[in-house]
């Protein structure tokens, strides 16, 4: 007997569109599905276009470069600030809380998912929630008071052991208010963001896919090393950028913890440093107004980083997704 429906089918690599039945409901949905993707668009482009506007003001009467020179100070005669700095700290603090937060948050992620227990991983997971929730002044306060003070040591033993590296090496007598140190507090903010997301994504793994790496006899190890983790990869990767955004653009705890300076320095234990972030919370409110204009060009090459970071990922997560099997 013939079936009375017939399935559509769609090309590879090509969205199933439903066509419109004419109810109200569907086109009232359609326009605001439509309109909230055009509003996004025009906000975005409004900010872009703002923060152009006073930037192009700003550098237009800079004195020195605006992306080499080493100092701040709009309000001089003549003015002259640059980004240099900001730029090297923003994104060496950073790198420093990717390198330390994401293996630990798939690590973290895998347990959960894939070896805790159901009541553990139940726990394991709301404290990790949890941990998303505390506000960034809060992790700026724990910084100051109970990191900064016990990293000292931390400090000295990588000086003392890797001091060959150059990176490592201490070279100035101070507490650790540190781009090391701030790139420790980010680890800690956005672990739980990168946590999160790469155990939902673990999660949703096909149950056959691991079931048939068991049947061919592979090992707990080898079940995720060949099925999970190609399976996750993308999803690890936009976690990875939503933590990195967020250390990107740290404000207040960044501020609470860092002892500022305009010197690029490759020790990354020496007292100093400064991220566009911390610069702009620390002196928008003391600033003229042609200050203002020189802070919000360097929010501007903020808002470029995160946009160029952001297409980054979205390239590499375009060319992994055929081989992450989530099409399947």
């Amino acid at each position: 007997m013939a079936s009375t429906t017939q399935q559509i089918q769609t090309p590879p690599g090509r969205r199933f569109r439903p066509r419109s039945t004419g109810r109200a409901g569907d086109r009232i949905f359609l326009g605001l599905s439509r309109g909230s993707g055009i509003l996004l668009l025009v906000i975005m482009a409004s900010i872009a276009v703002f923060l152009s506007y006073r930037a192009a003001i700003a550098i237009s009467k800079d004195e020195g470069n605006f992306l080499t020179t080493f100092d701040w100070n709009p309000a001089g005669d003549p003015p002259v600030f640059g980004i240099a700095v900001l730029l090297f700290g923003t994104v060496v603090s950073s790198v420093i809380a990717m390198v330390i937060a994401v293996p630990v948050a798939v690590g973290i992620a895998l347990f959960i998912s894939h070896y805790a227990p159901r009541k553990l991983a139940g726990a394991i997971a709301y404290v990790i929630d949890l941990l998303a929730a505390v506000p960034s002044i809060v992790y700026g306060i724990w910084g100051a008071l109970v990191l900064v003070p016990y990293l000292e040591g931390l400090n000295l033993w990588l000086d003392q052991f890797f001091g060959w590296t150059y990176v490592f090496e201490k070279t100035e007598i101070g507490v650790a208010r540190s781009l090391f140190t701030v790139g420790i507090l980010l680890a800690v903010m956005i672990l739980p963001i990168v946590t999160s997301v790469s155990r939902e994504v673990f999660l949703q793994v096909p149950r056959m896919n691991e079931e048939a790496a068991l049947a061919l006899g592979a090992t707990r190890w080898e079940v995720i090393r060949l099925s999970v983790l190609p399976f996750g990869r993308s999803g690890v990767i936009s976690a990875s950028m939503l933590g990195l955004g967020r250390a990107l653009g740290e404000t207040m705890a960044v501020a609470t913890v860092l002892s500022p300076n305009f010197l690029i320095s490759l020790h990354v234990l020496n007292p100093g440093g400064g991220t566009f972030a911390q610069n702009i919370a620390a002196k928008f409110g003391e600033a003229d107004a042609f200050g203002r204009d020189a802070l919000i060009a360097s929010g501007l090459v903020l808002f470029v980083l995160t946009l160029l970071v952001n297409g980054a990922a979205r390239l590499i997560i375009a060319r992994r997704k055929e081989y992450s099997g989530a099409n399947a």
